[in-house]
Order: C-alpha cells, then structure tokens, then sequence
C-alpha cells in the first residue's frame, strides 16, 4: 500500500475555505469551522479530498490533533 504523508496548516474560523498548495506535499488550509472538537480536522479531510478529488476515507489524519500543523495521510 502506498502512500503520501501532506503537511498542512490550519488556519480554522476564516471566513472562506481555501487551499493554498505551498510544496508538492505541503499545503494552507483556510476552514470556516471553528477548531471544536474535530471539526476543523473534519473540514480539513473534506477539503484535502475535493482538492485530490478521492473519497473522503482516503484521507486519514496522522498527528497534530492540538496543533496549527497537521500532517495527513494519502492513501493511493
């Protein structure tokens, strides 16, 4: 099984969401949820999987849960 570990900074409660691709593997992320139990982790994987254009439960979150910065996982 391959896979693609992508670095990710979170900026939650914007007032849009956007994605800003900054490297191959690191990208922004501006999320209208606000950083609440999850949830912008959860917005964060639903826009990862429309920028990638693959199912939601392809996207798995590796560690940050806290944390301005992210790391996800791709799953290919």
């Amino acid at each position: 099984m391959l896979f693609m570990l992508i670095k990710v900074k979170v900026f939650p409660d914007s007032k849009q969401e956007k994605i800003i691709k900054k490297t191959e593997d690191s990208f922004e992320v501006r999320i209208k949820q606000k950083p609440i139990q999850g949830q912008a982790n959860q917005a964060v994987i639903n826009v990862l999987s429309l920028y990638f254009n693959i199912p939601k439960n392809i996207v798995k979150f590796v560690k940050g849960y806290r944390q301005k910065n992210n790391v996800f996982k791709k799953i290919h």
